[in-house]
Formats: C-alpha cells, structure tokens, sequence
C-alpha cells in the first residue's frame, strides 16, 4: 500500500482519521480510535448522505470534459476501427466459407 509521506495531507479520498471524524456528530472529538462509537454519537442516515452528496458535488467539481472538437474527432476514429473490423471479418468469414467449400466430402 502506497501511503503520503505527510500523513495530514489528505487526498480525494477521506482518510482513517477523516472517517472517524465523519462518523461522529458535528463538534464532538473521539478521544481514544479503539474506544466504542455510543450510538447517539451515530451519524444518521440523512446525515449521512448529505456528507456523501457533498463529497460528491465537491469530485464532480475537479472533473475536466474535454472540448466538443475532441469528442467528435475521437467517436469517429472509434466508427472508423469499428467499420474496418466489421468488414475484416466478413471478408474473412467469406474467404474461410470458400475455401471449406474446395474440402470434398465423402
């Protein structure tokens, strides 16, 4: 496991100390890792998800789209390779066809 040379740092992915924060409720600290989680001190479910849509709307901020002119240029290299192979294997599927035609039967 490749893990940050600075283990404050944190990336796109919530780390272990991040996650312990999460699955406590707003302002209360978790003295000990190993300790048990009360179950008031229990994310619920609403909460849960909003913290989930917000890392979310906050991933979907760093997506870049590449521009109209790339998209349309790539599909068609893509129909291209897609057509070429199309008609390949026909061919061959007609020359094989063929040539088990010449093998006589007995």
């Amino acid at each position: 496991e490749r893990r940050s040379p600075k283990p404050d740092v944190e990336g796109s992915s919530p780390s272990g100390r991040e996650l312990c924060k999460i699955s406590l409720k707003k302002g209360k600290q978790m003295a000990n890792p190993n300790t048990k989680i009360k179950k008031e001190d229990k994310l619920t479910l609403t909460d849960g998800l909003k913290n989930y849509f917000k890392g979310v709307k906050a991933e979907w901020g760093k997506v870049t789209w590449p521009e109209k002119h790339q998209i349309i240029v790539e599909t068609g290299i893509v129909l291209f390779v897609v057509i070429a192979f199309t008609v390949a294997v026909y061919l061959m599927d007609i020359i094989f066809k063929g040539l088990l035609g010449l093998i006589p039967l007995r």
